[in-house]
């Protein structure tokens, strides 16, 4: 059995990412010192790029990289939470059932 990172653990990973951006890197073109590159995302429903200068092209991977890593983390954060709210309310089931059926409950004595 895989054991699941607690919630408080994932939360404290997410803090840990310092830099985000949405997007993927492209090559606009090859030039005579290399590739051009851009950064293209989605945002507000439109599609958006910015040019990459080369000198701050490994910075823009570690941060696409970063959104990425937010986006895996957030989703097990939400998976854990559902499991235990999930959990949580089958234990309460579980308790109303039980205590439902108990048989040291006794009917009303009906005055005969």
């Amino acid at each position: 059995m895989t054991t699941h990172p607690s919630p408080e653990l994932l939360l404290a990973q997410i803090a840990q990412i310092k830099h985000m951006e949405r997007g993927k890197l492209c090559i606009l073109r090859h030039g005579p010192d290399g590739p051009y590159y851009n950064c293209q995302s989605r945002e507000n429903g439109k599609n958006f790029s910015r040019y990459v200068p080369r000198d701050q092209l490994e910075a823009y991977q570690a941060a696409i990289d970063g959104y990425q890593r937010f986006c895996q983390l957030t989703e097990q954060y939400a998976q854990s939470v559902i499991q235990r709210t999930r959990s949580e309310w089958a234990s309460d089931s579980k308790k109303k059932k039980s205590h439902g059926n108990s048989s040291s409950r006794r009917r009303p004595n009906s005055g005969k």
